[in-house]
């Protein structure tokens, strides 16, 4: 009895994981350099979906800016995104202790 309650358990939880693991691939979030110069989009997974650069940040002799710009844009789309997943996964799992959960 205990045992298949667990089992049930267990397959709610994983319904409810995979829920929301669909919709963070489906939120996107922005990160930003240079005043808006340079903006990387993240969906919630972690995943780089997107780079606008703005035409007047594209100088041949300021490539190094253009690179410090692009990455710096990368890592606040990434740090967004993780905050993302952290809260979403949070309030599935709040209250609970799961090892090998990071949330």
């Amino acid at each position: 009895m205990q045992k298949q309650i667990l089992k049930q358990m267990q397959r709610k939880l994983q319904e409810s994981l995979t829920r929301v693991q669909e919709d963070l691939a489906s939120q996107v979030v922005e990160g930003m350099a240079g005043g808006g110069a340079v903006v990387v989009k993240a969906n919630g997974q972690q995943h780089i979906v997107g780079v606008k650069i703005d035409p007047s940040v594209v100088d041949p002799e300021s490539v190094d800016l253009l690179e410090d710009l692009v990455l710096t844009a990368c890592k606040d789309a990434l740090e967004k995104s993780q905050a993302l997943a952290g809260e979403k996964m949070g309030a599935l799992t709040q209250g609970m202790n799961i090892p090998g959960l990071p949330f």
